[in-house]
């Protein structure tokens, strides 16, 4: 069993995970609203997202945009973690995170990790980015 994140957008859910798997790799599966059975006619040709699945490495990031006439808060309580596999591919990530974005937390030492920092990327999504964890102490 696990627990994959399901983050929803305000109508950029496809070009966050497109950005997303340019950074990440992986692969990419997006079905968009107008490719439900029987879509009403307002969504033909809808660029929204309905369902989204970016796999890597055994673990899934699913997202959707919310649905017309839905509001929702874009990803105010929920912050997704990655650990990189070296400090310099965690510097790269944090950066490229942050582009557009605002930092949080400057990436950094801390006393679980060479390197650690909180970012809010261009999409509202927020990230806490990390080289490989080690015993305090």
């Amino acid at each position: 069993m696990s627990f994959d994140p399901y983050i929803h957008f305000q109508g950029n859910c496809r070009e966050a995970l497109a950005a997303y798997q340019a950074l990440f790799g992986g692969e990419l599966h997006i079905m968009g609203y107008d490719q439900m059975p029987d879509a009403p006619p307002e969504m033909k040709g809808s660029p929204l997202v309905m369902h989204a699945a970016l796999m890597v490495g055994g673990r899934a990031l699913f997202a959707s945009d919310f649905p017309p006439g839905m509001e929702g808060d874009p990803q105010k309580a929920i912050t997704i973690s990655h650990t990189a596999a070296t400090i310099d591919e965690a510097k790269r990530i944090f950066a490229a995170l942050g582009e557009g974005g605002a930092v949080v937390m400057e990436f950094q030492p801390t006393f679980w990790s060479d390197g650690f920092g909180m970012v809010k990327d261009r999409f509202g999504t927020h990230w806490m980015v990390s080289s490989p964890w080690r015993q305090p102490g």
